[in-house]
C-alpha cells in the first residue's frame, strides 16, 4: 500500500506552508502576550515590595511609639483601689460582720495611700507595714492586733494580714 502523493499538489503545498507559518507567527504572538503578562506581574510585584517594605517600616515606628507610651505610662501608674483580707479570723471565732469593720478601719487608716503613684507606695511600704501592725483593735471586749502577711502593690494595693489576739 502507497501513500497518495499528495505534496506535490500546490493546493496541499500552500495548505502545509500556510500552517507552517500561522504555528510560528501564533508561537511569536504567544511569546509576545506572555512577555507583556510577565512585565506586567513583575511589575506588580515590585510595587507590592516596595509597600510591605513601607508598611513594615510604619509598623516598627508605630511599635516603637506605643512601646515607649506604655514606658512612660507605667512610670505614671497610681493606686485605684485598696483592698484589705483577713485570712485567719475563723481562727478566732469572728463574725463577718467584726472582720468586715477591721477591714474597712485598715482602709481607712491607709486610705491616703489612694491615687498616689505606685513608686510612692512602693517606698512607704514599711509606714504601711507599721501603720497596720501598731493599732489594736477591740472586737467583742477582746484586743487584737494584726500582722501583714502579704503587701501586693500595683494599680490595687492588695494587703493580707493575719489577726491575733493582743497582748
Amino acid at each position: 500500500m502507497r501513500i497518495p502523493p499528495y505534496y506535490r499538489l500546490p493546493s496541499w503545498q500552500r495548505l502545509l506552508a500556510g500552517m507552517a507559518i500561522g504555528g510560528f507567527i501564533s508561537w511569536f504572538i504567544f511569546l509576545y502576550i506572555f512577555g507583556v503578562w510577565q512585565e506586567e506581574y513583575s511589575t506588580q510585584i515590585k510595587k507590592q515590595e516596595e509597600e510591605i517594605e513601607k508598611l513594615n517600616n510604619d509598623k516598627k515606628i508605630w511599635q516603637e511609639e506605643f512601646k515607649e507610651l506604655n514606658k512612660r505610662n507605667k512610670e505614671q501608674l497610681t493606686v485605684q483601689e485598696i483592698k484589705v483580707k483577713i485570712i485567719n479570723s475563723e481562727k478566732y471565732d469572728l463574725d463577718t460582720l467584726s472582720v468586715f469593720e477591721i477591714e474597712e478601719e485598715v482602709k481607712d487608716d491607709i486610705s491616703v495611700m489612694n491615687a498616689k503613684d505606685i513608686n510612692t507606695v512602693f517606698k512607704s511600704r514599711d509606714l504601711i507595714r507599721r501603720v497596720i501592725e501598731n493599732k489594736t483593735f477591740k472586737v467583742n471586749d477582746k484586743r487584737y492586733k494584726l500582722e501583714v502577711s502579704e503587701i501586693v502593690i500595683f494599680t490595687t494595693l492588695s494587703i493580707q494580714l493575719k489577726i491575733s489576739l493582743a497582748d
